[in-house]
């Protein structure tokens, strides 16, 4: 199936440069895309890339806007957002169907919504609640009173301890375990006791959680992702840990129990967090950074301990110079030891 280029443009309010009326069947990266296709430019040093492409069409952002590229032009404002939508129209979310397989087992007083699906083999526990538009998926296991909101999906093996909530709209990737023990123990006479965790998690709505990443129950009260938050594959997430909305957790992040985060904050790829401390709204964590210490709203912090981004920075490029200053230190002292 084809669009026109201004249909497409319409659907995320850009406009066309070139011939509207052309016909697009699909979208493809630059060197593999053919003459009925749609690719994307989003980045200006690509451009010899995109000059040389076979794409009938290009994506692009108003920086590129009037370029000769020798092709017609859908322009949109925020060209990542808009390559998001043009992708969700050419491959469209298949929708399970309604409906329980025959192998999955419902524990007594578990409730399924008639427009819910519920695939092979997955176990429903006593008291839990799966709400219309909801999948769950092969093997999926929930707890006991675990809740599933409206529309979310869970994928194969996903595990939800009791007492888990699922906001509407969220997806839970292959293998993510919600609701597993905090790590607690009380060191007692030379023994560790465990501490019993009797909370649970919730996630908000429209939350998304990667593959094999885990969110402990909070040892009273709740664990908390806030509603919009995307969380990579493989990262962990401690008791009573509480994030605000539309926070970024790249993948093997981890989050040490009770700490807090505002809205919007950004952990790169192997940071960590320090437990009971706070990162203020929109604060970020560079790559392979440890938090130990409460970061202020909108900060960005890199290193171990973490400290304010220009000043790691500098302290970066002095360590890169470490061996010469050594040198040069060495040479002054030699020389004023044979001057005294």
């Amino acid at each position: 199936m084809g669009y026109r280029l201004a249909e497409l443009a319409e659907r995320v309010g850009g406009r066309v440069e070139g011939d509207p009326e052309r016909t697009v069947e699909a979208i493809r990266p630059l060197e593999s895309a053919g003459p009925r296709d749609l690719s994307f430019l989003k980045d200006p040093r690509y451009r010899a890339q995109a000059a040389a492409s076979g794409a009938g069409a290009l994506l692009v952002g108003p920086g590129l806007a009037g370029a000769t590229l020798g092709r017609d032009l859908l322009v949109a404002g925020d060209p990542s957002w808009a390559l998001a939508r043009l992708l969700a129209v050419f491959h469209p979310e298949e929708r399970r169907p309604p409906g329980i397989h025959p192998t999955a087992i419902l524990e007594p007083g578990a409730t399924v919504d008639p427009q819910a699906h519920v695939g092979p083999y997955a176990v429903i526990g006593a008291g839990a609640q799966v709400a219309a538009g909801a999948a769950v998926l092969a093997f999926v296991a929930l707890g006991r009173n675990c809740v599933v909101g409206e529309g979310a999906v869970l994928h194969p093996h996903a595990v939800l301890y009791d007492g888990t909530e699922v906001g509407p709209g969220s997806i839970v990737h292959a293998g993510v375990v919600l609701g597993a023990d905090g790590f607690g123990y009380a060191t007692y006479q030379g023994a560790h006791h465990k501490v019993p965790q009797v909370g649970r998690v919730v996630l908000e709505g429209d939350v998304e959680v990667g593959a094999n990443s885990t969110i402990d129950r909070a040892m009273l009260g709740e664990t908390r992702i806030g509603a919009g938050s995307k969380i990579d594959n493989l990262v962990q997430v401690g008791h009573n840990v509480v994030t605000g909305r539309h926070c970024i957790l790249c993948g093997q992040a981890g989050i040490a129990g009770s700490a807090r985060l505002g809205n919007y904050v950004v952990l790169a790829g192997q940071s960590g967090v320090a437990g009971h401390i706070e990162l203020g709204d929109g604060a970020q964590v560079a790559a392979k950074s440890a938090a130990l210490a409460s970061v202020e709203p909108h900060a960005q912090v890199a290193g171990i301990p973490a400290i304010e981004m220009r000043k790691w920075r500098r302290q970066a490029v002095l360590l890169s110079r470490l061996e010469e200053i050594v040198r040069r230190l060495r040479t002054v002292e030699k020389k004023v030891g044979e001057e005294s």
